[in-house]
């Protein structure tokens, strides 16, 4: 993911002890953005009978840090998957030189 040049939405769908089920690229974006649907991700969530997700996605630019726009759609992914009973495990941003994980900062 790090070397595309433009933006993609992935998800990991993990059964309920966190063993893969499947990994999609649902969305494809431009060089700053990808328009992400919840609803696609919770009805893909479903498909597979997930318990829970990983979302992840790159920033072209290389820079790690999230933007308002990953906090917005993290938490409103959260809230959306917590009603069908799917936990958002880590959401993910893949830079240069590393990843960020929203786990390891606190921020699910």
């Amino acid at each position: 993911m790090r070397d595309r040049p433009y933006e993609v939405f992935c998800c990991i769908y993990l059964d309920n002890r966190h063993r893969l089920i499947a990994f999609e690229e649902l969305f494809r974006g431009t060089v700053d953005c990808a328009q992400v649907h919840p609803r696609e991700v919770l009805r893909q969530a479903l498909l597979h009978n997930a318990t829970s997700v990983i979302i992840a996605h790159n920033h072209p630019s290389g820079a790690l840090e999230p933007s308002p726009a990953d906090d917005f759609i993290t938490r409103r992914l959260k809230d959306l998957l917590t009603l069908m009973d799917v936990r958002i495990v880590d959401h993910i941003i893949v830079g240069n030189g590393g990843c960020y994980s929203f786990a390891e900062h606190g921020l699910l």
